[in-house]
């Protein structure tokens, strides 16, 4: 496993220099692998350490009531996740669990904090990705999950796209079939023998070829229609996933400290902290 090449290819340091990744790959990372299932560490954990995919599938996820998983993300060769715990040890944010066998790669906070003082060039590459994250984060977060999935197609509709919807409308109503009927009958009228010199005589060459040069088109103008009604109808679907999906996350944190919030008061009316009448 050329783990250089691997660091390399991570955006948290693909800044870093060959001698720093060579100095950060033979001395300060441990490799730990994990089997098939196995949860890697839980939400609530102390956090010391980040880790990187080597191999293998990891998944993040948040614990739920009754053994149910909200999962978060789906990792694999060359993705990392936990870094924030080797800068401020705080308790875990998220659960991580190994979904197929794995290879990790382990970088400890007292680790990185000995590689850092040795190597103070790559703090700062370090530092500089940590900061493009964050803002990334910052701005995703203040984004709406829900979109008006159609006002967004709107802006972005060349002027064929909006002649195949209209067409694609028309042929849909009533007003197509009467506007036809209408046509047919006033043409068919327009060239009988009986008015003189008709343009188009009895079996009306002439306007069978505009109906099957209409048709002709009007079936592909339906079908890209339909297509992107097709396409509509997916950022629709992924748009009502992000909403649930983030309304779910917010649940289950909502949900988890109440359960908190109710542990503390439950002890502090045993201990005698909160006396009720």
């Amino acid at each position: 496993m050329d783990t250089i090449q691997l660091l390399r290819s991570i955006p948290l340091f693909d800044s870093l220099d060959d001698d720093d990744l060579k100095a950060l790959s033979e001395n300060y990372l441990s490799e730990r692998r994990f089997a098939a299932g196995t949860q890697i560490f839980a939400q609530g954990d102390a956090g010391d350490a980040m880790y990187i995919v080597a191999s293998g599938d990891v998944n993040i996820f948040l614990p739920g009531e009754d053994s149910h998983r909200i999962s978060l993300e789906d990792l694999s060769r060359g993705q990392f996740f936990g870094e924030l715990a080797v800068f401020d040890e705080k308790p875990r944010s998220a659960s991580a669990l190994a979904t197929t066998d794995c290879v990790l790669l382990e970088l400890a906070h007292r680790t990185l904090g000995d590689y850092l003082e040795q190597r103070p060039r790559a703090a700062l590459a370090i530092l500089r990705t940590l900061s493009g994250r964050l803002r990334d984060t910052n701005m995703q977060l203040s984004a709406r999950a829900a979109v008006n999935v159609d006002a967004e197609f709107e802006k972005h509709l060349s002027w064929s796209d909006r002649i195949a919807d209209k067409v694609a409308e028309l042929n849909g109503s009533w007003k197509f079939i009467i506007i036809l009927l209408a046509l047919t009958v006033f043409w068919c009228f327009g060239n009988t023998e009986w008015l003189g010199n008709p343009l188009d005589p009895y079996p009306y060459q002439f306007f069978n070829l505009i109906l099957g040069i209409f048709v002709a088109l009007q079936g592909p103008l339906i079908v890209m229609s339909q297509n992107r009604q097709a396409v509509k109808d997916r950022a629709r679907a992924e748009t009502d996933y992000n909403v649930n999906m983030k309304n779910e996350v917010n649940i289950e944190t909502l949900l988890r400290e109440l359960s908190e919030f109710r542990e503390e008061m439950a002890q502090r009316r045993g201990s005698g902290g909160i006396v009720t009448k």
